[in-house]
């Protein structure tokens, strides 16, 4: 197997502290020449669901063997497991606390360990607060190096791998009922209902008290106005042309979207 030659960063540290570099520092110190790339360090503080689906909505444009290190972590010193997974695309390393899920929920996990191993640490004994540095990043930068999983611990049962209560959408009649996933910074909210169930239709979304329209691109109402599309990921949103839906509907994670078909598009 070839040795993977990309690592991914995504936490939710910002970029006002040294937290982030001194990951990078660490990775460099074992692994000079690999090529590092920050997804984000701007999730939300302790916001497991909004990295859940940031690192669902980026692993597929990486190539093969890539090794994944994902730090949202408020259990951080607990009893949530440190783990890596080898999925068909790559590795991932960080906490146990549904994060990877939405990977998983795609391209389901091929084997799973315990970071017991203190070999592959930074430290034999780690800060309480900061497994980032101290495990979580030497243990990406040793799998880049071509470190084989079961040399980093003791294995896992793929099914005792935690899992975010995200609820699945599901259809009802002439439509379908989901929820809010996931919001970015312009706004825009982020359905967990997939654009092919739209596809062909002229369909509208009801959320909030409001009912908006499906369109195809932003541009298709006047500024300032409501409109429902299929982002780029593939995903039923909910945005303002030129505005912030999230400020103007006043909702959050996990509130309730209804999608309702209209006449069938010819």
């Amino acid at each position: 197997m070839p040795e993977p030659k990309i690592l991914t960063l995504l936490t939710d540290f910002g970029l006002n502290d040294v937290y982030v570099g001194v990951m990078k520092g660490v990775i460099a110190q074992i692994n000079p020449t690999l090529t590092v790339v920050d997804l984000t360090h701007q999730i939300p503080p302790q916001n497991i669901a909004a990295g859940r689906f940031c690192l669902m909505s980026a692993y597929r444009y990486f190539p093969d063997e890539t090794v994944h290190v994902a730090v949202v972590d408020p259990g951080v010193g607990g009893n949530r497991r440190a783990i890596a997974l080898q999925f068909p695309s790559g590795f991932l390393v960080g906490p146990d606390n549904g994060l990877f899920g939405g990977i998983l929920s795609q391209s389901p996990a091929i084997a799973a360990v315990e970071l017991s191993n203190p070999d592959y640490w930074r430290v034999p004994t780690p800060s309480a607060t900061f497994h980032g540095r101290d495990i979580f990043a030497p243990v990406g930068a040793h799998l880049s190096k071509g470190v084989s999983l079961q040399q980093l611990g003791r294995e896992i049962d793929l099914a005792s791998l935690v899992e975010l209560p995200i609820p699945e959408c599901k259809r009802i009649d002439r439509g379908v009922i989901g929820c809010i996933q996931y919001c970015d910074r312009f706004g825009n909210l982020v359905t967990n209902i997939p654009g092919s169930l739209v596809q062909g239709k002229f369909w509208s979304v009801e959320i909030a008290g409001e009912t908006i329209l499906g369109c195809q691109t932003y541009s298709d109402s006047p500024v300032g106005s409501l409109i429902a599309l299929v982002d780029s990921n593939g995903w039923v949103e909910i945005a303002v042309n030129g505005g912030n839906a999230q400020m103007r509907l006043q909702v959050d994670l996990g509130a309730l979207v209804r999608v309702l078909y209209r006449i069938a598009a010819v």
